[in-house]
């Protein structure tokens, strides 16, 4: 048996960068705001007071002792923000995130063990930003996958021994439909991000050729992938076929997706789990108005359970909430809509959510 958590997005840019201790200059180039600071009064606007100068753990809150708790083998998020204090921002994007490289101690405070590149953020501050964030992870021991300083990297899966549970292998991709600009597609002598843009039998048959020497006895292979748009429940009929096709012909065990800002529906196919969006966990998001009805300010950790060849045994999901900029437990009320939700998103993919206590359960 092996356990994995895996997440939705983590947003550690703008306001988070900002309240913690070693904040990179504040200045944003998007229409809406100028000051990554005043995402924090947006937040305290809803919220009340939130601390500055905070240490690595804070933004975690609630989720680091029960993830101790939970002891999975290995922890998998989307790091969706550049770690860099380059100022050579992508002008085309609009909106750039970036955590300063101190500042991303908070991934190991989480004991992160694996952080998917394959998104439309990572480089937000240009092939610099992108060459900084892989040397801060690396330097932190944090294995990454999914975007490179060339397409050989950006193809190249992160391995991760585990001990008595063979082998997790992870792979990292983004999606034009995500926002992964063109530009951003990584090239045999580019920097970039492992791109996918029409799911299409080509694009099928690369990822496919990828994976297939790291098809063997104990390894356990997980697609971490960035697509479809931030709201709605809507999944399209070509992630469903991406998402099968990757099971049945290149052997993924777990296909992990995001992109959405809120929890989107789980399949289980052939089984193996299709986490079709996981939804934001760590983000500034929390003042923003416009889309309360989808409650992005509730998030899962997701703890799933495989037994030795790959076949799904539990998925166990520990509700969050965003507030002042930190993981906390939700209220009961929030956990029964959080589960009516998800519930109403998996029904039509054939599975269904049982609620037990503050934790959610897919049984399918």
């Amino acid at each position: 048996m092996v356990t994995v958590f895996v997440c939705g997005d983590v947003m550690l840019g703008r306001g988070i960068d900002q309240i913690l201790e070693h904040p990179c200059a504040p200045t944003l180039h998007e229409a809406y705001l100028q000051d990554a600071r005043d995402y924090i009064l947006l937040a305290e606007e809803v919220s009340g007071p939130i601390p500055r100068g905070v240490p690595p753990a804070y933004p975690w809150g609630d989720a680091l002792p029960r993830l101790a708790e939970a002891r999975p083998d290995a922890r998998i998020v989307n790091l969706e923000t550049s770690i860099t204090r380059a100022d050579t921002w992508d002008r085309e994007k609009g909106i750039n995130y970036r955590v300063s490289p101190e500042n991303a101690a908070c991934l190991a405070a989480a004991e992160i063990d694996v952080c998917a590149l394959g998104n439309n953020h990572v480089l937000d501050w240009g092939p610099q930003g992108l060459l900084d964030t892989l040397a801060t992870l690396d330097a932190l021991g944090i294995q990454r996958c999914g975007a490179g300083r060339d397409l050989a990297e950006a193809t190249r899966p992160a391995v991760l021994d585990l001990a008595g549970h063979g082998r997790l292998v992870v792979f990292s991709v983004g999606c034009a439909d995500a926002g992964v600009p063109p530009w951003w597609a990584a090239a045999p002598a580019r920097p970039g991000v492992y791109t996918i843009v029409d799911f299409d039998d080509a694009e099928l048959r690369a990822l496919h050729r990828a994976i297939e020497p790291w098809r063997i006895a104990g390894s356990t292979i997980v697609l971490s992938i960035h697509w479809g748009p931030n709201w709605g429940y809507t999944i399209p009929a070509e992630h469903r076929r991406f998402a099968h096709r990757m099971i049945e012909d290149a052997g993924v065990d777990v296909v992990h997706g995001h992109s959405s800002h809120h929890v989107k529906g789980i399949e289980v196919h052939r089984g193996r789990p299709i986490f079709y969006g996981c939804g934001d966990l760590i983000t500034d998001y929390e003042g923003i108005r416009g889309y309360e009805r989808y409650r992005g300010d509730l998030g899962l950790l997701y703890l799933v359970t495989l037994a030795a060849d790959g076949a799904l045994q539990s998925v166990r999901m520990l509700p969050t909430r965003m507030r002042r900029f930190q993981l906390t437990r939700p209220e009961p009320g929030d956990i029964a809509w959080l589960a009516d939700a998800l519930a109403r998103a998996c029904a039509p993919l054939g599975t269904t959510i049982e609620r037990g206590g503050d934790e959610l359960r897919l049984r399918w």
